[in-house]
């Protein structure tokens, strides 16, 4: 049965669904089908504890804003920040990360504004005053409440001066940063969290147009070296009339979604307009070297990690149809997210035998697995009985890459089953070889 969150978020898709494939000259079954893996998917999430269940929670999931996750959604969103994380301060030499605060104080500052609901009833509830009173008052309150940012750019271009003594004033280099920010998320302009990165990316005026080039094909590359469907990943030029006020120009990274494409990253070629004005609009103190000297040029790369997240669950989900004793078809659901992202990499399992002896072996096998920080899932720790068939399901809809089952042969001869996600082949390994193995697998599927 589908939860009531669920049937909304449909609901809300079915119109932008069918508009999208009307308008291309699609027949209704793909529509059809569209809806159907959207539900599928959703259903999936809020089981498998991807994310938590709730009507709002699911909404904010669907629209790529912070939802409320569940134990495997954390983990997937952690793996997937450690990696853009690298791909940022990994890829160049000179690309630092930096935090800056998540809201200010300063009556100057602009942006929305934190403001505890019981404060603000209190002042409406002065009935004594009059309507500039009023006024007056609310303006008072949100002068002292704090501010929220939208986006990461800020603080990064504040961090700027302090950083040239790291460089000795010489171009190009970057700053880079992961954290909350507030956007609007619907129409009514309502903000709700998001999780962004930034690369802000400071270098000379005549190379900028080439520099965005670069860290386009750059991210482009990120983004679908972890994808099942690399084609679903692609950029493109944001349009003159959308440019942002300070942008020349604008390169967007898309995600084709079932009910259309969304932005993951935007990158933007912003001048020097927005550095000056940060700094009080003093050259001498921003000026660098780079065969001249100027003041820089402002390359930002703003992410959306949690639309990144609905992206990759997108584009591993596989609906596959096998075929069961006696001709009897059954769907195998199963999320075939990249090793390097996968939440639980392999889960261990008890067989046939003697469960105290085992129950012993499991628990040395999982503290060698958490040693060398593989996540592993306890799967002999649950105490109602389960045949391999329902375990195999549950843990190819959780994108479980391999299951390690110990049995009584494991006692006798030091031998367990090794299952793959992606192939459904079991193997034979000996249970010292299964760590090692593991490592290698994860390293080599990273390096690929």
């Amino acid at each position: 049965m589908l939860t009531r969150c669920v049937r909304r978020v449909l609901l809300k898709l079915v119109s932008t669904v069918r508009s999208a494939q009307c308008s291309r000259g699609r027949c209704c079954t793909a529509t059809t089908e569209g809806l159907d893996r959207v539900r599928t998917l959703l259903q999936l999430c809020a089981d498998r504890s991807f994310i938590s269940p709730g009507e709002t929670n699911s909404e904010l999931f669907r629209r790529g804003s912070s939802c409320s996750y569940g134990p495997l959604g954390v983990e997937l969103r952690r793996n997937l920040l450690e990696q853009w994380w690298h791909s940022a301060t990994g890829s160049r030499t000179r690309v630092w990360g930096i935090k800056t605060l998540r809201g200010r104080r300063e009556q100057a500052a602009c942006g929305p504004r934190l403001v505890e609901a019981e404060h603000f009833h209190q002042v409406l509830q002065q009935s004594e005053l009059s309507r500039e009173q009023l006024v007056q008052e609310v303006s008072l309150l949100l002068q002292r409440s704090q501010t929220v940012r939208r986006d990461l750019l800020q603080g990064a271009l504040e961090q700027f001066v302090p950083s040239l003594e790291l460089v000795n004033r010489k171009l190009p280099f970057g700053l880079a940063e992961t954290g909350l920010c507030f956007q609007p998320s619907d129409p009514s302009g309502c903000s709700a969290e998001v999780t962004q990165t930034s690369l802000v990316w400071f270098c000379s005026p005549r190379t900028s147009s080439q520099w965005l080039d670069h860290w386009t094909r750059q991210r482009l590359k990120w983004w679908r070296k972890f994808a099942l469907s690399p084609s679903d990943f692609s950029s493109s030029e944001v349009p003159e009339k959308q440019l942002d006020e300070a942008a020349s120009r604008g390169v967007k990274i898309l995600y084709n979604f079932p009910w259309g494409p969304e932005s993951l990253e935007t990158l933007w070629c912003r001048g020097d307009a927005e550095l000056l004005h940060t700094h009080g609009g003093v050259r001498s103190k921003l000026q660098c070297r780079d065969g001249r000297k100027s003041v820089p040029h402002v390359i930002s790369v703003g992410g959306n990690m949690d639309r990144g997240m609905m992206a990759f669950l997108s584009n591993s989900f596989q609906q596959l149809k096998r075929e069961e004793g006696k001709k009897k078809l059954q769907q195998r659901k199963v999320l075939k997210l990249h090793p390097v992202l996968a939440p639980v990499k392999v889960a261990v399992d008890i067989g046939r035998g003697a469960t105290v002896e085992l129950r012993q072996v499991c628990d040395g096998l999982l503290q060698e697995f958490l040693e060398a920080k593989i996540s592993a899932w306890p799967g002999y720790l649950e105490t109602l009985p389960t045949s391999m068939e329902q375990l195999n399901a549950k843990y190819d809809e959780m994108g479980v890459l391999f299951t390690a089952v110990v049995s009584e042969n494991t006692l006798e001869s030091g031998l367990l089953q090794v299952r793959s996600r992606d192939t459904t082949i079991r193997e034979t390994m000996h249970i010292s070889e299964i760590k090692n193995f593991l490592s290698k697998y994860i390293s080599a599927a990273n390096n690929f």
